[in-house]
C-alpha cells in the first residue's frame, strides 16, 4: 500500500442498515461485498508490514479490531468480519469526526461506504484531513440502485427509518432517477478532487479482485 514503509492503514466500512441491498444470499449485497473488500485491505496491509486498523460504523456502537501488524494477523481479520453485524444508521459525520478525534497513528484510510447518511460526510471527512489522514472513499451501489429493474406503482420504504413514501416508477421517473444519481455522483467527484480525497465509485457487480488489482492501482492507491 503506497510507497512509504511501515504505513499506519485504516478501513472503516459503513455497518448501516441501507448497506444490506439486495438481499443477504444477493451476490451484489454491498455488505457482503464491503466486507470482502474490507479483508482483502486488510491483508495486503498485513502483508506488507503496515499496521492496520478496522472499524465497522454503526450508529450502536462501532465495532473494532486491531491495530495489528503481521499477516498471521490476517485469519483474525477475517474471523472478526464474518461476526461483523449491521444495522440502524450510521452518521458518518459523527463517526467520522470520532475516529479523527480518537485516532493516534494518521495514514492511508479507506471509508468503504453507499454514502446514504442522512445528515452528510464532509464535515467527518474534513476532521480526518485536520488530522494528517490520507483517505479514499470507496462508494458502493448495488446494479439495481443505479438501473432500478422494476416498474408501476411502488411504496419504498427506508430500511434504517422506517418512513415510506409512494411512487410511480415509469419511463420519465426512471430517466429523473437516472440523471440525479449521476448528478449526486459526479458532486461528490467534484467535492473529493477539491480535498485530494479519492474517489472510488463501484457497482457491486464489478468483481472485488477487479476492483483491487485495476481500479485502485490505477487510482494510484495501491502499488
Amino acid at each position: 500500500l503506497e510507497e512509504e514503509e511501515d504505513l499506519a492503514v485504516h478501513v472503516l466500512v459503513d455497518a448501516s442498515s441501507s448497506m444490506n441491498w439486495p438481499d443477504d444470499d444477493d451476490e451484489t449485497n454491498k455488505w457482503q461485498y464491503a466486507l470482502r473488500l474490507a479483508g482483502a485491505l486488510g491483508h495486503i496491509g498485513l502483508a506488507t508490514g503496515d499496521l492496520v486498523s478496522v472499524s465497522l460504523l454503526n450508529g450502536d456502537g462501532n465495532q473494532r479490531w486491531g491495530p495489528y501488524r503481521g499477516q498471521p494477523n490476517s485469519l483474525r481479520l477475517f474471523e472478526f468480519l464474518e461476526n461483523g453485524r449491521f444495522g440502524g444508521i450510521t452518521d458518518l459525520n459523527i463517526s467520522l469526526k470520532n475516529y479523527a478525534l480518537r485516532g493516534r497513528r494518521p495514514g492511508l484510510l479507506f471509508v468503504i461506504t453507499d454514502l446514504l447518511s442522512p445528515n452528510g460526510y464532509q464535515d467527518g471527512l474534513h476532521a480526518l484531513q485536520a488530522r494528517g489522514y490520507e483517505v479514499g472513499i470507496i462508494h458502493l451501489l448495488s446494479p439495481d440502485e443505479v438501473e432500478p429493474p422494476v416498474s408501476g406503482d411502488l411504496k419504498l420504504i427506508d430500511v434504517e427509518t422506517g418512513s415510506d413514501a409512494e411512487i410511480t416508477l415509469d419511463p420519465t421517473t426512471l430517466s429523473l432517477y437516472r440523471e440525479r444519481l449521476q448528478v449526486w455522483q459526479t458532486e461528490i467527484g467534484d467535492y473529493c478532487s477539491r480535498r485530494a480525497i479519492h474517489y472510488i465509485p463501484v457497482t457491486t457487480d464489478l468483481p472485488w479482485e477487479k476492483l483491487m488489482m485495476q481500479t485502485l492501482r490505477i487510482q494510484g492507491i495501491l502499488k
